[in-house]
């Protein structure tokens, strides 16, 4: 079941990258981490430590898991940067920031997204990982084990990010 809560946070925190560039008429954004999948791991990683909480209530779980998801944001940019050599985010330009791998605005964004996800979506989250047959499980842990081994393979020979995107759009056209 937590396989499947990651992979539904991290397609939900993917979409969520696409609404706020349209919203906020970001400039063409980067793939966040996987070549084909509709993934960003940062959310599926920040998620599962905040379901890993004790049973908070109200106030306590928006401040834990703003604390949570921030601190999961700032290893897993650290870890990009250690293993892959990529910056898939720069909060640099923020106030409030920490080596612009984390910043004051989002931590508190990331607070009230996380109590509204463990209130209203994890219930709906859970029944769908529950009714999920094991072959179906497998079949998925197939696939993003073989996009995670190429994406990785991507970004340690370049380095770069974009280069997720170029890859992709050699692999789906054949160019």
């Amino acid at each position: 079941m937590i396989l499947w809560y990651f992979w539904i946070y991290s397609f939900l925190g993917y979409l969520l990258e696409k609404v706020f560039a349209k919203a906020t008429g970001a400039a063409q954004q980067g793939r966040k981490c996987f070549l084909l999948l509709p993934l960003c791991p940062v959310y599926g990683l920040g998620m599962l430590a905040v379901l890993a909480l004790p049973d908070l209530q109200g106030l306590w779980l928006v401040l834990w898991g703003g604390v949570a998801a921030t601190a999961v944001e700032y290893i897993v940019h650290w870890a990009y940067e250690i293993c892959f050599g990529v910056h898939f985010w720069d909060y640099s330009g923020v106030r409030g920031n920490l080596r612009g791998r984390v910043c004051l605005p989002f931590s508190l964004i990331w607070g009230g997204l996380t109590a509204a996800a463990v209130w209203w979506v994890q219930p709906e989250v859970e029944a769908l990982a529950l009714r999920t047959i094991p072959e179906v499980t497998w079949l998925c842990l197939m696939v993003f084990t073989v996009d995670t081994v190429l994406s990785a393979r991507v970004l340690r020979r370049t380095g770069d990010g974009e280069a997720l995107r170029a890859d992709r759009r050699r692999l789906t056209t054949g160019t």
